[in-house]
């Protein structure tokens, strides 16, 4: 490792603070350049960088590493280390709506688990929480027992290290009282296996995909488009989710766009010319 991506990443760490995720991201992406062409960072021409990065075929994947070495770029010139500022350009994505669930698909699937059993009356349990609190399934995996406090939920283990308040719909808590009750053995984590070990992130995928057909982050999704939907304020759904910047919530002001759009279609009385 050059000594400039060494202080680059003593940077972040120590004076911006970054998580340790974080960190282990800009190491990942940094470090596997300088291995694979056995030069500094700092030596590098944008061409070389981007003939070797031209190889992520996903987009939003090339981004990320263009902002790592973007970052490095400007670290270097504000340490006086480089006498040019550089910046590479990020390639354009298009904006792609959320993908998300209606209440009634999500409450219609529910009803095909089979509840008689611990295992299947957690899986119930599990898709209402995910629905009913909008938490990340990292964030939900990590929770234990104390972080339910009443109708209340304590979220420690967010994204960036910043922890929240959410509230917790009473459905939710019950289902996931009934789940509790019938696995009858004392488990710090709340999401537990057949085993008894903490769920797995493959394993609740599993899950949502079984009764749901889509990913747990999709859950996610609905739980902000319903939201919206019923005419919640951006900067609370922003704080709800745990949303570091408002721009990233604003994805789904397409909900209420398109809720405009067909009440316009229904009720304005131009709506039969065409």
């Amino acid at each position: 490792m050059s000594s400039e991506l060494e202080a680059f990443l003593e940077y972040i760490s120590v004076t911006k603070a970054l998580s340790s995720k974080s960190v282990a991201a800009y190491r990942g992406d940094l470090l596997s350049i300088e291995e694979k062409l056995k030069k500094p960072l700092i030596n590098l021409d944008s061409t070389t960088l981007l003939n070797l990065l031209s190889h992520y075929s996903n987009k939003r994947t090339l981004n990320r590493k263009l902002s790592s070495v973007n970052a490095f770029f400007n670290f270097c010139y504000k340490q006086q280390f480089k006498s040019e500022q550089r910046k590479l350009k990020l390639s354009k994505i298009p904006k792609l709506l959320p993908k998300f669930l209606s209440y009634k698909e999500i409450i219609n699937s529910l009803e095909l688990i089979d509840t008689t059993s611990w295992i299947g009356k957690r899986d119930y349990a599990l898709i209402l929480f995910l629905y009913a609190t909008g938490t990340r399934i990292s964030e939900c995996l990590e929770l234990g027992r104390g972080d339910i406090d009443g109708e209340w939920l304590h979220v420690r283990h967010a994204k960036g290290e910043k922890e929240r308040v959410v509230p917790i719909a009473k459905i939710a808590k019950n289902a996931i009282e009934e789940y509790l009750a019938a696995f009858a053995k004392e488990k710090e984590s709340i999401w537990v296996n057949y085993k008894g070990d903490r769920l797995s992130r493959i394993s609740a995928y599993k899950i949502t995909q079984k009764y749901l057909g889509v990913s747990p982050h999709v859950l996610r999704h609905s739980y902000a488009t319903s939201l919206i939907s019923g005419g919640a304020d951006l900067r609370v759904v922003q704080e709800l989710l745990g949303h570091a910047s408002l721009l990233t919530t604003q994805i789904y002001t397409h909900i209420q766009k398109q809720d405009l759009k067909e009440t316009v279609e229904v009720c304005h009385p131009m709506r039969t010319y065409s």
